[in-house]
């Protein structure tokens, strides 16, 4: 994709990853629910400053650069041959332009050594939804609702009570593995 590359998120421009962060965010839940949304997670934010601040704080975080400018954004944590992708957004100024997916192979370049990426995202999300299966391959794997809470987020019952009352879908990537220790690892 035309001049699509990750950086390193610096210290100068973290509040601004995080207000774009909730920018983006905050337009896919109005584009879906208009004024009346209730999803939010804190005063007029659908993810909270909080919630940025622990996924940036506890994985790599990334700039979203095309042509020297910020475009987006992306936090992922990489356990071996593990990843999640915590977060990765794309400013709505710059949407359908192939920028998530330029960024998301760029993610892959990075990691080579990941051979399952994982993330999640609201049912209502219908834009990631098909970006994630779509156009990065990722498979719906698992549906976490109120009768179904997330077993590694403690809080998820009652954050989907409130929060996203009809759930959220988790996603797995399985790439096959291009040597052989990661393929051993993944056994």
């Amino acid at each position: 994709m035309n001049g699509i590359i990750l950086t390193a998120l610096t210290p100068d421009d973290r509040e601004q990853f995080i207000f774009d962060n909730q920018e983006a965010f905050n337009y896919g839940a109005l584009e879906e629910f208009g004024r009346r949304d209730d999803h939010f997670e804190e005063d007029g934010e659908i993810i909270s400053r909080e919630t940025i601040e622990h996924a940036i704080d506890s994985g790599e975080a990334y700039r979203i650069m095309q042509n020297g400018q910020p475009v987006g954004g992306v936090v992922l944590r990489v356990d071996g041959t593990r990843g999640d992708l915590d977060l990765l957004f794309v400013s709505p100024k710059a949407h359908s332009k192939g920028i998530g997916y330029a960024a998301w192979c760029a993610v892959e370049r990075l990691h080579p050594e990941v051979t399952v990426w994982e993330t999640v995202t609201p049912y209502f999300e219908q834009r990631n939804i098909h970006f994630y299966v779509n156009r990065c391959g990722f498979h719906i794997v698992e549906f976490f609702n109120s009768h179904h809470p997330d077993p590694n987020d403690p809080d998820m019952g009652r954050e989907m009570d409130e929060q996203f009352p009809d759930g959220m879908f988790r996603f797995e990537k399985r790439i096959p593995a291009s040597n052989p220790d990661a393929a051993e690892e993944e056994k």
